[in-house]
């Protein structure tokens, strides 16, 4: 008798489940069936809002439904990742960011989130970044500019898309290492950086690569970048580590979605940004921006963040600083 009863309860709470799972995936086999909402972490303009619309517009035609992309620029794509820890995980809004708001800002200063409030849906891009300054300027190196710090102290200003991104950070890098003291000037994203070294408000721009067009047509100068490798256009310009400084930006472009989103939908909206990248007008945008065109899946992107986070930690306990 106990064992038929077991049995039967057994019975009842697999039932109850089945009632609670189907909805679900139901839902994921229907999804999308409205638009879906793609917030980009950094103001409109720049790399990589230039890289979403891109993907986005192209993503929609696998999806079967419209891609509306927004811009929530601030403090290096936290802003609207705060946002994000709050929408509903149903795959409805998801966001284009960069690796650095999910696993440098929440170790730097106290963002409301963490790398748990999200799950990875793939990556796309891999970024190059340097640093430039107006070609009327006297730097010409960045040798020059940095010696120029050296004996005057907060004098040289700089701009970047965020507080605590990888442009900021190689910046503070070569501060630490050469005693020196110079002033950031955080912007919402590339494109208000561009302007703001264009029009002579700062020194110098650390930063993705917006200024290429400017660099290329003469108004600006490239002084340094943070790649592993030098950049194809500009073969003789040092990489950081080239002039000493051990310091690689390795951020990648990403797309993410809010925590508890079903696995089926991720699945969905990966494979539908992975078929976008083999569109020739994105992969013509990734190589106008000298980026490399780089994927990973969900599952991959989410031990890569993993494993970026710890050294990152390194790096911060290296250096010295603490989260503010």
């Amino acid at each position: 008798m106990k064992f038929k009863g077991l049995k039967a309860s057994m019975a009842m709470f697999l039932c109850s489940l089945l009632l609670v799972l189907l909805p679900v995936t139901t839902f994921a086999q229907d999804y999308p069936t409205k638009p879906v909402s793609l917030i980009v972490t950094f103001a409109p303009g720049g790399t990589l809002d230039t890289c979403a619309r891109t993907l986005g517009s192209t993503a929609e035609k696998f999806l079967g439904q419209p891609v509306i992309i927004s811009n929530v620029g601030g403090g290096g794509g936290s802003v609207a990742l705060g946002q994000m820890k709050s929408k509903a995980p149903d795959g409805y809004t998801i966001t284009c960011c960069t690796s650095t708001g999910l696993i440098r800002i929440p170790q730097l200063r106290s963002v409301p989130y963490g790398p748990e409030d999200f799950i990875p849906i793939m990556h796309f891009a891999s970024v190059q970044s340097g640093v430039v300054v107006k070609t009327d300027s006297s730097y010409k190196t960045f040798k020059e500019l940095v010696e120029y710090a050296k004996k005057n102290p907060g004098k040289v200003t700089y701009a970047t898309s965020g507080a605590g991104s990888p442009m900021h950070m190689a910046m503070e890098f070569v501060a630490t290492k050469e005693g020196i003291q110079w002033t950031h000037v955080p912007q919402t994203g590339g494109a208000p950086g561009l302007a703001a070294v264009l029009g002579g408000h700062v020194t110098a721009m650390s930063d993705s690569t917006e200024w290429l067009p400017h660099v290329k047509e003469g108004s600006l100068r490239l002084l340094a970048t943070h790649g592993e490798r030098r950049m194809k256009s500009f073969p003789d310009v040092p990489t950081f580590r080239d002039l000493g400084y051990d310091f690689i930006n390795e951020t990648v472009f990403m797309m993410a979605a809010p925590a508890a989103t079903p696995a089926p939908i991720i699945k969905k909206l990966d494979e539908a940004f992975k078929k976008a990248m083999e569109d020739p007008l994105f992969i013509q945008t990734i190589r106008n921006l000298e980026f490399d065109v780089a994927y990973r899946n969900s599952a991959d992107t989410k031990a890569y963040l993993d494993d970026a986070y710890k050294r990152f930690a390194e790096m911060l306990q290296k250096l010295g600083i603490k989260k503010e």
